[in-house]
């Protein structure tokens, strides 16, 4: 009986990683698709996926679970590998001006996570849905403004405000997209039945 137990809960951890591995992924994937579309840039802010998918990984994997593919994420990107937005990587990214979006990633997921971990309604999936992309937003966007004040080049003319602007564009697409995490964060969790950790 203990050795059938012991197989569930490795089966359950291998699951897990593969899980982590897949949200990573969907990550690399979402960060490159202005490759694809060139005209998803506003200012030097590029239009991609990577928001609704680090909140899909809260909801889906939990707070755990989903900070850990989100680390996941970044840690492949700093090692070198080209999965940042405009297929940049290496250690030097810390210094860009959109590495706090990266970092900002973590903690989206973790947020979102923990929120439905407490309560499961697909109102609290919405919900968590918009307060971590409000995380995504702040984080983000402050960190962004201070790397042009502070060690990067600034535009001409930029300030807060202009920061802030360009992330206008984005925003009612984030929202929406922010919503739609929700609506199938809370159907796929209960089709996958993920393990979350705590």
């Amino acid at each position: 009986m203990a050795t059938v137990s012991a197989k569930q809960n490795s089966g359950m951890s291998a699951l897990s990683l593969v899980y982590c591995a897949m949200f990573a992924a969907l990550m690399m994937i979402g960060a490159n698709i202005t490759t694809f579309v060139p005209f998803l840039m506003i200012g030097g802010v590029p239009i991609t996926l990577q928001t609704f998918f680090s909140i899909l990984a809260g909801l889906i994997l939990g707070s755990r679970l989903g900070a850990t593919a989100m680390a996941v994420y970044m840690a492949v990107g700093l090692a070198g590998a080209p999965v940042f937005s405009k297929f940049s990587g290496g250690f030097g990214q810390i210094l860009s001006p959109l590495f706090g979006f990266v970092i900002s990633f973590i903690l989206v997921a973790y947020i979102a996570g923990k929120i439905v971990e407490k309560n499961g309604s697909l109102r609290s999936y919405i919900i968590a849905g918009l307060v971590a992309m409000t995380v995504n937003y702040l984080l983000g966007t402050n960190w962004m403004y201070f790397a042009y004040k502070l060690w990067a080049s600034a535009p001409d003319a930029f300030t807060y405000k202009v920061a802030w602007i360009w992330m206008i564009p984005p925003l009612p697409k984030d929202i929406i997209l922010s919503v739609l995490a929700g609506i199938f964060g809370h159907r796929m969790y209960k089709v996958l039945k993920v393990r979350r950790g705590r």
